[in-house]
């Protein structure tokens, strides 16, 4: 699971760009194509979609041991182990391979994050034949003290004063994770976005798009430690520069 691998570029996506990042101009609303259909009658798990039934995370604040799935082929996401089947699981997510962070195992079953509203929503998926993988990373949010620190098995490895949502569009707490990564050719503000699986609980929508909150970049520094995004974590280029080798699927804790 290199970060090479897993860091390429969409540009196809670039028009919806400003929309998914929700901190940037949005000149257009992502593709009718982006948004994965049900299958088998149940909707797909992504960022464009609600789930009403999922469950809930059970500990949103909690890291994990960063074991993440890869998956390769659409699944059924249960609200149980061998439960009912309430949503599925695509193999791609904005173009870019589906890997989920694990919270929680039984047998053959994992629970894991989904990218869906609203926020903190999980399921259960069959893990056995899943390529499994591990991050040691976590990226840490400190929203109130707009600082962002990344560890590498426990161990600080970088920290930075980020910005972050403002009074009327907070960032939204929970964990979370890096769900794609995206090469900007719309806009400047950010060459790399890093949508996460969670949304604005202000917004529906940004300028069309489905409201995904994102890490990425920001070409006024005066913005660092201030409150005044639409939601999103703008951080300083150094930060990006780390924040793009970390692997898909790696948790990020909003506190």
């Amino acid at each position: 699971m290199s970060s090479a691998a897993r860091r390429i570029g969409i540009a196809a996506l670039g028009v919806a760009l400003g929309a998914l990042a929700g901190c940037g101009p949005a000149p257009a609303p992502p593709p009718m194509a982006m948004m994965a259909p049900a299958v088998a009658g149940h909707p797909a798990a992504t960022t464009f979609t609600e789930l009403p039934g999922a469950p809930q995370d059970p500990d949103p604040g909690a890291e994990t041991d960063g074991v993440v799935l890869r998956v390769a082929e659409d699944l059924t996401v249960h609200d149980a182990p061998a439960g009912e089947v309430f949503s599925t699981l695509p193999a791609t997510q904005l173009d870019n391979p589906t890997w989920v962070p694990v919270i929680d195992q039984r047998g053959d079953w994992a629970q894991v994050m989904l990218p869906s509203r609203p926020n903190g929503s999980v399921g259960w998926i069959r893990a056995s034949g899943l390529q499994a993988a591990r991050s040691p990373y976590v990226v840490d949010v400190d929203v109130d003290a707009r600082r962002m620190v990344v560890r590498r098995d426990g161990a600080p490895i970088g920290e930075w004063v980020v910005g972050v949502g403002g009074p009327a569009s907070p960032t939204p707490r929970g964990r979370t994770y890096i769900m794609a990564s995206i090469e900007e050719t719309v806009t400047t503000f950010s060459p790399i976005i890093l949508p996460l699986g969670t949304h604005s609980e202000t917004f529906n929508s940004y300028g069309g798009g489905p409201g995904t909150v994102a890490l990425h970049g920001w070409p006024d520094p005066a913005v660092f430690g201030q409150d005044s995004s639409d939601g999103c974590v703008r951080v300083p280029a150094d930060a990006m520069e780390l924040l793009t080798t970390l692997p898909l699927g790696t948790v990020v804790l909003l506190r």
